[in-house]
């Protein structure tokens, strides 16, 4: 028997999103009553509209998002993104805010390698947004060089933001490493035995955009 766990943020109206960037818009296009007119008052239907940054919840990043040539959202396999073997390491915050994986490091080419430091219980607070933690050197090395094919974190960059250069974007994105920030839930995991979801819709010319990341585990 299988079991889903949620590992997203719902994306509501008016929420903060990333520093800088507008809130989403989520309204009616067409509400329920006005929309009876049209079908003589024998049925309504609501047709919604959304309008925000593609950053904004639970995202998954494409290499065109730091490099012009890379692959966009339209392009990447699905199976890159969907029933992928997933690992959890707690990651080890230091003074600098920089996190490092410790554990069985072995075996990671091709899997989920999701990073759990518990940051994701300040969301819909302030403190969320305040200076967070962010991938170390030698995690970065690490992931690049065990050939892992997506990371994910419950912080909200995976780069330190006081860095303009974003190296740990940099490095991943051209090594074609996925990057999925803003999970959640990473507590409800095991370690292993797990396959991860976080599929994007297919837009050309695509960056980031929300996904409805969920872990799959087989009981």
């Amino acid at each position: 028997m299988k079991h889903f766990i949620e590992l997203n943020h719902v994306i509501e109206d008016g929420m903060m999103a990333y520093p800088g960037l507008p809130s989403p818009k989520i309204s009616a296009f067409l509400d329920h009553q006005e929309s009876r007119s049209r079908y003589q008052d024998q049925a309504e239907f609501y047709l919604g509209q959304v309008e925000m940054v593609c950053n904004v919840g639970t995202y998954l990043d494409s290499p065109f998002h730091r490099y012009r040539n890379g692959l966009d959202l339209s392009q990447i396999p699905l199976e890159r993104v969907a029933g992928v073997p997933g690992v959890v390491f707690d990651g080890a915050v230091s003074p600098d805010r920089s996190v490092t994986i410790h554990g069985e490091a072995k075996g990671l080419e091709r899997k989920a390698v999701l990073i759990r430091t518990g940051w994701d219980k300040r969301w819909g607070t302030e403190s969320y947004w305040e200076p967070g933690p962010y991938l170390s050197a030698d995690t970065i090395d690490l992931l690049i060089h065990s050939k892992a094919n997506l990371v994910g974190v419950d912080f909200w960059n995976v780069d330190d933001t006081m860095d303009p250069s974003r190296p740990v974007h940099t490095r991943l994105l051209a090594s074609n490493i996925l990057i999925v920030e803003h999970l959640c839930n990473l507590s409800a995991l095991p370690q292993t035995g797990f396959r991860f979801y976080a599929v994007p819709l297919r837009i050309v010319r695509g960056a980031s955009f929300p996904v409805r990341a969920f872990a799959e585990i087989e009981e």
